[in-house]
């Protein structure tokens, strides 16, 4: 027994309330004026708020099983009303619209943050806190709104997906797959591209991340932005075709270079700037800022023959605070985002399924809904490993989800 309910019950929805607490969800829906119109209804705003998270926790089951599931631990909670019924699946589709998508966001927006500590495995490099930002897609029903707000990928192109598909670019700590941020929108049309939804995400960075980044997310603005609120930077990016002068060559094999702003692409504009640069003087850093740049191969990695050469910039200049090779295999941790996206991808949501919701409002609430669930989960093994001593990758995700899916206890969870 745990606090007079069941520990079935708290072991499985129980995670989703203890890292998404019911202060927090209250706080939200009032702040967003969805608080509850009338007494007595059926499902108040925090409880489809739970309800959100617990579609994405049983993604086979329709409406009505899950809030069956749901109601018996609120109950036990105190969130939940024995004279109310469980609702019909049209009910729920109307209290979902009700609340909209506004307050999973912004609920998102406030309990999402990293969650490894100082001595959990795998988290951090030196003072910095591991995190990496790339982006996936979600397939979405065809409805003529979802259409309209998604678009099909690959339409212009005569490639077109069998479902519209709806773009997230998030943040996440390497250590232990919890994501800290999140954008969404569609996969056509402005505003669409990953760097676009990125460029949401960059303010919220903080001065202990080091943040890794794939080639696809630089440009000298969003750099810019990225490195001004204080974080460390390891980004690819894509060689030859970014300029990087050579300004002096590091003992480990990296070298200090300056990257210059896409408005002086002239060399004759060019040239003053890498000379300045060359004697280490002060530089506007609205027209070019120092970097450090690590050029590794990687040895006939798809297959053809031929080598694979990666190049790194960084805003750690000094090989003092991280020698090259440290750097190089420190990026190489941005694959945990990727397995983050797995996690998300194929064991919540199921391999090639498409969501639930019919209206871009509602496709966003559930993309939520899904980003809170996983957050709760990550929270919950990253805990675990760390009190056990060991790295959170060997507390399997998909057992995890299973026990908490089946509401019973197992020994062999405990790391």
């Amino acid at each position: 027994m745990v606090g007079g309910g069941r520990l079935t019950d708290w072991v499985s929805l129980g995670v989703l309330a203890s890292w998404v607490p019911r202060d927090a969800v209250d706080d939200v829906v009032a702040g967003t004026g969805r608080v509850a119109r009338r007494a007595g209804g059926k499902l108040p705003p925090h409880v489809v708020v739970y309800l959100v998270m617990a579609l994405a926790l049983f993604a086979d089951d329709d409406y009505e099983e899950v809030a069956a599931r749901l109601t018996g631990t609120l109950a036990e909670w105190g969130c939940w009303d024995q004279s109310w019924q469980v609702p019909t699946s049209g009910g729920i589709t109307q209290a979902r619209q009700r609340l909209g998508a506004e307050p999973l966001a912004e609920l998102f927006a406030r309990v999402a943050v990293p969650v490894a500590e100082e001595d959990t495995d795998g988290a951090f490099l030196g003072p910095w806190r591991l995190m990496a930002i790339d982006g996936f897609e979600w397939d979405v029903p065809a409805t003529a709104e979802n259409v309209a707000a998604f678009g099909f990928h690959g339409a212009s192109s005569g490639g077109q997906t069998a479902f519209p598909k709806a773009r997230v670019v998030t943040v996440s700590e390497c250590g232990s797959h919890a994501v800290a941020g999140a954008a969404t929108g569609g996969t056509t049309g402005k505003g669409s591209g990953e760097q676009t939804l990125a460029r949401q995400l960059y303010p919220r960075l903080e001065q202990d991340w080091l943040l890794l980044a794939d080639r696809g997310f630089y440009n000298w603005k969003d750099w810019c932005t990225a490195a001004d609120t204080g974080a460390a930077l390891l980004w690819r990016v894509r060689s030859p075709y970014t300029r990087l002068p050579v300004l002096e060559v590091l003992p480990d094999g990296s070298y200090r270079s300056v990257l210059i702003s896409p408005k002086l692409n002239r060399e004759s504009a060019r040239r003053p700037v890498i000379a300045a640069a060359s004697r280490s003087e002060a530089l506007d850093p609205a027209l070019a800022r120092y970097v450090r740049v690590i050029d590794y191969e990687i040895p006939d990695r798809t297959g053809n023959g031929k080598g694979d050469v990666v190049t790194l910039i960084t805003t750690i200049t000094s090989p003092g605070q991280g020698a090259a090779a440290v750097l190089a295999q420190a990026y190489h941790q941005r694959w945990e985002h990727e397995t983050g996206n797995q996690q998300l991808k194929t064991y919540l949501r199921g391999p090639g399924r498409v969501l639930r919701s019919g209206s871009p409002d509602l496709v966003r609430q559930e993309i939520y809904g899904y980003l809170l669930t996983h957050y709760a989960i990550s929270a919950l093994t990253c805990a675990a490993a760390t009190a056990a001593g060991i790295d959170p990758d060997r507390v399997k995700f998909r057992r995890t989800v299973r026990i908490v899916r089946r509401r019973v206890t197992d020994p062999a969870f405990s790391p």
